[in-house]
């Protein structure tokens, strides 16, 4: 039995002139075809997450492929049997996804693309950095062997990280290979981006991020250490996509073990941001 609804989860880096003319043709054709979620524009593309009948959201992401350079829009599928989201959003921004370090053109200055594979091989390198550019509550969770975690807890706090790193480096007289990586790609696009603006010429990203490599990499083969943070009701998902047994803390909103012991990190100030940072 076909599910009631499609959720694509999309994203394209792309240099758009008119971020608020796409927006408002977005949200004309989103109410024409009763799609509900949120999609973000801006002059560096396009990003979000929306879901509706399967002829919708393929209607929906075929006009997505014809603006300007997203014919190749990274789109990730799932089904529900129920409307994941209460309402239909378009909204522009500056950046699609917060890094908060100026014009860095990951269109075409993201670092270079490795299936999984290869990004085994590269990570085994015993020379290779390999960086988790995701926040700390995330990593807890797992990450790749031997990755460098950032310690942060925005993605806007990646910048500030990565420069303090990279004066270590230098001060070391060292300029090695960089291997970054987060859930689904696009962090990584623009990660890759900064640390290639920073003056580092080796760098490389994991296609599809962690969410690919566990869909694809036998885990036999995979040098994946946990589970994976998502930012849906299923909290983890380790090889073959399979849910984990994480909950969310209903004071803190981090992720812990089912039924352990969890220390709740609320402090009245309200829940980390992982709530909206995708």
């Amino acid at each position: 039995m076909e599910s009631a609804f499609t959720i694509a989860a999309l994203y394209r880096f792309a240099s758009f002139s008119d971020p608020d003319a796409i927006a408002r043709d977005l949200r004309l054709l989103c109410a024409e075809l009763g799609t509900c979620g949120t999609l973000i524009v801006a002059g560096e593309g396009i990003n979000g997450t929306v879901a509706g009948s399967g002829a919708a959201i393929a209607a929906l992401v075929a006009h997505i492929r014809t603006l300007p350079g997203c014919a190749d829009l990274d789109v990730k599928y799932a089904d529900s049997d129920e409307a994941p989201f209460a309402r239909m959003k378009v909204k522009v921004k500056t950046e699609i996804v917060t890094l908060g370090a100026g014009d860095l053109d990951p269109a075409n200055r993201a670092g270079t693309y490795l299936d999984p594979p290869e990004w085994n091989a590269l990570i085994a390198d015993p020379d290779t950095v390999v960086i988790d550019t995701r926040n700390a509550y995330e990593v807890s969770v797992g990450s790749f062997e031997g990755a460098i975690d950032p310690g942060t807890r925005s993605f806007r706090d990646f910048p500030a990280w990565f420069d303090g790193f990279a004066e270590k480096l230098r001060e070391e007289g060292r300029e090695p290979r960089i291997a970054m990586f987060c859930t689904g790609g696009i962090r990584c696009e623009k990660s890759t981006a900064l640390v290639r603006a920073r003056g580092f010429d080796e760098v490389y990203h994991l296609r599809g991020g962690i969410l690919r490599y566990l869909e694809e990499m036998p885990e036999a083969d995979s040098r994946w250490q946990g589970d994976c943070y998502v930012f849906d009701e299923r909290v983890a998902v380790g090889h073959g996509l399979k849910a984990g047994d994480y909950v969310t803390c209903r004071g803190c909103g981090l992720p812990h073990v089912r039924d352990a012991a969890h220390e709740c990190a609320a402090d009245g100030s309200g829940v980390w941001p992982h709530r909206k940072q995708g």
